[in-house]
């Protein structure tokens, strides 16, 4: 679910990318876990919460938002905070490989 918070506005229109936003309809509760949760119920939860984000409008928005705050906790963009810690490292070293790429080499002679 997507706390009422400033978020920057992609589509630079007057509403915020989240008023679209198709878990704003659902219980809170499913996009983030209770306290000792067991893992079969989380799983669960979580699959319903991606069902959700899949039909959502502003998916990307809300993943793009999860990533840059970043979010720690909750289905965010169709994305667990584990996954989402996941894409963050492989961007992470994507950046780095590209720095390494670009830098200019030295020829020893």
């Amino acid at each position: 679910m997507l706390e009422q918070r400033p978020v920057p506005n992609p589509q630079g229109d007057d509403d915020p990318w989240h008023t679209g936003a198709a878990c704003r309809r659902d219980e809170a509760g499913l996009f983030f876990a209770p306290s000792k949760e067991p893992t079969a119920a989380r799983l669960s939860r979580e699959e319903q919460a991606k069902q959700v984000c899949a039909r959502c409008p502003v998916l990307l928005e809300c993943r793009e938002h999860a990533l840059a705050q970043p979010e720690p906790y909750g289905v965010w963009g169709g994305l667990t905070a584990a996954e989402r810690r996941v894409v963050l490292a492989r961007r992470r070293r994507r950046d780095t490989e590209l720095r390494e790429a670009a830098r200019p080499r030295r020829i020893a002679g």
